[in-house]
């Protein structure tokens, strides 16, 4: 098999096996080639997988892409508000013809390979089939629900308007979604430098429509918030069905609760709806427990996102911020690079070292679970539990919780 690197000459050679691999029929770009999923494609990032002897210009069927992956050039918020590159894996197909031969082992192990290259520590992507990326060493690190609230019920409770108020100084507009690209730019840039678990939205994209709304040009109102001084602070993305029924927020962007919680209560009072519907919502997000009836807000569609692996262990442990001071002694498998390693990871003051041990492991686990647990998302103890990672003793899984979580539960919009 020959796997190479694409160039923008490939590029429809690529998006047509891609569509093939997954059996979608090809949308047709604007005039530019964007408003489309794939417009922001990276065209030195993608990767072509051809049988043996092909590629050399042939007419024959050997001559044509049986694989594809490609990936997007990211930044990614980690705990302590530190920002790192990362490559977002994506567009990864095999033609139903090729299935079971081998033809994605080769070519994420090539992919894996050419991210080292590049000097980066981790790489993420988002998970067609929960059971595939696994055993490449990929991890769920990050998840997401939907609230679904009826407007009849959605007063808030009187105790709840202490901290975070609707009624706080500043205003919201509603604009076009074609009226307020930058301004979206601006806010979400603000919002994931200090998100963990974010991921940064390159003006490639907003310029090219690329994604799902608020990114892609999809009409939408835009609900912009804006604070006492009239700087935009948070939006909410929303459109309307036919039948009135349902108002559905794409997705809410708040540089705090206070704004958040304006921007729900306004789509909760629109006129003549009888639901909202927030999507892609944090598990935990506060906003349930506002309404006077806890179960007015229904959550559903709790999934997995971000999906985190390791490609430097120590690189990316001593890169991302900590809680509290301790010792771990870390014993990772990555059976898909044929690589481990036994760690020492001390905390103290919020920094970390890293350093090979022959030390005896406090915990055992796989380079997966490792990145399952790297952004702060799942707690070590909930994959002991679960037999996924072994624990010396109590203490270990204790110490192992207080030092991976954090302030604030890592959460990823960014649909790629």
């Amino acid at each position: 098999m020959e796997i190479r690197r694409t160039t923008a000459q490939d590029h429809d050679l690529f998006i047509d096996t891609l569509h093939t691999a997954f059996g979608l029929v090809r949308e047709t770009p604007d005039a530019d080639g964007g408003g489309v999923w794939w417009a922001a494609l990276e065209p030195d990032r993608g990767l072509l997988a051809f049988p043996d002897g092909g590629d050399a210009g042939g007419e024959g069927p050997e001559a044509r892409p049986v694989g594809t992956a490609a990936a997007y050039t990211f930044e990614l918020t980690l705990p302590g508000e530190v920002v790192v590159p990362t490559s977002g894996v994506t567009g990864v197909g095999v033609l139903p013809s090729h299935r079971r031969r081998g033809v994605l082992t080769a070519l994420m192990r090539h992919q894996l390979a050419e991210l080292r290259e590049r000097g980066e520590f981790l790489s993420v992507l988002l998970a067609s089939e929960a059971v595939i990326y696994r055993r490449f060493g990929y991890g769920p690190a990050t998840y997401s629900s939907r609230l679904t609230v009826p407007r009849n019920r959605s007063a808030f409770a009187p105790e709840a308007t202490g901290g975070a108020r609707a009624d706080a100084p500043g205003s919201i507009e509603v604009l076009r979604r074609a009226e307020c690209g930058d301004l979206l730019q601006q806010v979400y840039d603000r919002h994931r430098r200090a998100q963990p678990g974010a991921l940064s939205r390159p003006e490639r994209w907003w310029r090219r429509g690329a994604g799902r709304p608020p990114v892609a040009s999809t009409p939408r109102y835009v609900a912009v918030h804006r604070d006492a001084d009239g700087e935009p602070d948070g939006y909410a993305s929303y459109s309307i069905g036919k039948s009135f029924k349902t108002l559905t927020v794409d997705e809410v962007i708040a540089l705090d609760d206070t704004v958040f919680t304006a921007l729900a209560r306004f789509a909760l009072d629109h006129d003549l709806i009888s639901e909202v519907v927030f999507q892609h919502m944090p598990p935990d997000h506060p906003l349930r427990w506002r309404f006077a009836d806890f179960r007015a807000a229904e959550p559903g569609g709790i999934t997995d996102e971000l999906w985190v692996r390791l490609l430097d262990v120590p690189r990316a442990l001593t890169t991302r911020g900590w809680r509290g001071d301790g010792e771990l002694v870390l014993a990772v498998d990555d059976p898909f690079l044929g690589e481990g390693g036994r760690y020492l990871l001390t905390v103290r003051d919020g920094k970390a070292e890293c350093v090979t041990t022959d030390r005896s492991p406090d915990l055992t686990l796989d380079i997966c679970d490792l990145g399952s647990v790297y952004l702060g998302g799942t707690r070590p103890s909930t994959l002991v539990r679960a037999g996924r990672v072994r624990a010396r003793d109590a203490d270990a899984v204790t110490t192992a919780d207080a030092l991976f979580t954090t302030d604030r539960a890592p959460h990823s919009v960014h649909w790629f």
